[in-house]
């Protein structure tokens, strides 16, 4: 009979993930991402309306404010949405995983001086007055390391968020214009211009957390898939002719970006959910 194989684990500390958090979480707010940043300069040049040139050019001084003063780039400093990547051969030490990210969110929030927005329960809305608890979405993958991403998502884009469960006959037309219709409905309430994550497939949940996922992809890589990254530019072309452009006061650029997430279904169904972000498509990531 051979012998067990020996299974070497690491360990890291709940107090590393604290203050990975805490930073992340300022960073996030006050340093919009470079792939953003050349998502605006690019609209800067394709956008026609006088007034929209003129709000993409304040998004961009708005972002260098925010980074060169360290203060948050929107009022909304957002909910803590958490994303983790948790290697199976890794051991949290010293503290539970759950409370190491949020005691981070509670040190960020108030280090950094950032708004907090969250309340404790939905109708007697007494705030947390700390921006915590945290939404943790937390995936087991293979090795040792813990990768973190901090995304704060405002409450405006989030109020715009959409779920359908289509056919099976509606196909791919049916999911464009369900996409499409939804930026449509949102207008100026989401802040545009957007980056609009999509999550196809799945289950009724799958498709939401797809939505958001599909947010925190860097601007200006389609997805892998070539089906869906031709999807991804013909729903970005028909969002831009809506005409909503920059804040909602008309233009060529309503939307920087579209992503879309996938994920295997049953053969009955055929969920399709929206998830929009305005320009300050905020996260920050670190691995440990």
């Amino acid at each position: 009979m051979n012998p067990s194989p020996i299974v070497m684990t690491r360990k890291l500390h709940a107090d590393v993930i604290t203050d990975e958090v805490a930073r992340l979480c300022m960073e996030a707010n006050f340093d919009l991402g470079e792939d953003v940043l050349r998502a605006l300069r690019e609209a800067l040049e394709k956008e026609e309306s006088s007034i929209g040139k003129e709000i993409l050019g304040l998004l961009m001084e708005n972002a260098e404010i925010a980074r060169t003063q360290r203060v948050p780039m929107c009022q909304d400093t957002g909910f803590a949405v958490v994303f983790l990547e948790l290697g199976q051969d890794l051991s949290i030490v010293g503290g539970d995983l759950t409370e190491a990210i949020n005691e981070g969110i509670r040190q960020g929030y108030r280090e950094g001086y950032l708004r907090k927005s969250i309340v404790g329960h939905p109708f007697a809305r007494v705030n947390t007055r700390d921006n915590t608890p945290a939404v943790i979405h937390t995936e087991i993958v293979p090795g040792d390391r813990l990768k973190i991403t901090v995304a704060p998502k405002g409450g405006g884009s989030e109020n715009m968020s959409t779920l359908a469960m289509l056919r099976p006959a509606d196909g791919k037309e049916g999911v464009k214009r369900f996409v499409v219709r939804s930026v449509q409905e949102a207008g100026a309430n989401a802040c545009p211009p957007l980056v609009v994550g999509v999550g196809l497939g799945g289950t009724f949940e799958k498709a939401a957390y797809l939505s958001k996922k599909a947010l925190i992809r860097r601007l200006g890589e389609g997805n892998t898939d070539p089906e869906l990254h031709h999807l991804e530019e013909e729903l970005l072309e028909e969002i831009n002719n809506l005409g909503i452009g920059p804040l909602g006061f008309g233009g060529r650029v309503t939307a920087l970006a579209v992503h879309i997430e996938s994920y295997p279904c049953h053969i009955t169904g055929l969920p399709v959910a929206v998830n929009l972000n305005c320009h300050a498509a905020r996260h920050k990531e670190v691995t440990l």
